[in-house]
């Protein structure tokens, strides 16, 4: 189900902080009430390979998403608990010890399941006990989604696991959309911050490509 253009799902998720707090954590009304922009990002596990690689790299580019009234909060389906004994786990053994974000705890994957973010291949019936069971890992693929001040999503992608993702590019994707809201021009492809963008229609499209 895309989400790109509706309204972030209004949903309390158990989160978890450096500090070792744990508690109710709304995307939706974080942006809404605070009028921010929110970048929440999933990753599959905690205490595996590419995930503390992506947790370091939003938490080195932290001061930047700042810079653009972002807040980043992170995901996966682990519990808080595991989240804070990888927060408390150093960065030269694989743990993300620094990072200063909060991270969802989507342990009953409520949340992952309304944005079908979930690594289930199959689900099977099975008739001798009645029950519905899974194929696949039932954990998060590296979903993104970029949040307005108004709680509309404005970006969403998904990569496979093994795919690591670069954190310049959402914040050139969110330059871009408050471009958009602050000047009314639309951004041609390649476009960043300081660069010419066009007018929205045939005319702007023209003069465009004819100068670039």
């Amino acid at each position: 189900m895309a989400f790109v253009g509706k309204k972030f799902p209004n949903l309390n998720v158990d989160a978890m902080n450096e500090m070792g707090d744990t508690f109710k954590l709304n995307v939706l009304e974080e942006a809404v009430n605070h009028k921010k922009k929110v970048l929440l990002f999933w990753y599959p596990k905690d205490f595996t390979f590419v995930c503390p690689t992506e947790l370091h790299a939003f938490q080195a580019a932290l001061a930047e998403f700042e810079k653009r009234n972002t807040i980043v909060i992170g995901a996966s389906c682990d519990t808080p608990e595991v989240h804070f004994a990888w927060l408390n786990t150093a960065k030269d053994n694989g743990g993300i010890e620094g990072v200063t974000y909060p991270l969802l705890a989507d342990s009953n994957r409520n949340l992952s399941s309304i944005l079908g973010i979930l690594d289930i291949t199959n689900e099977v019936y099975d008739e001798e006990t009645g029950t519905v069971q899974v194929e696949g890992d039932n954990v998060t693929y590296r979903a993104t989604y970029l949040i307005d001040e108004e709680g509309t999503v404005f970006h969403e992608g998904i990569n496979h696991m093994p795919v690591g993702r670069n954190v310049n590019e959402f914040l050139r994707l969110i330059d871009a959309y408050s471009h958009v809201q602050t000047n009314g021009e639309v951004c041609p492809a390649n476009w960043e911050e300081g660069k010419e963008a066009m007018q929205p229609n045939a005319k702007g499209t023209a003069e465009y490509l004819a100068a670039n």
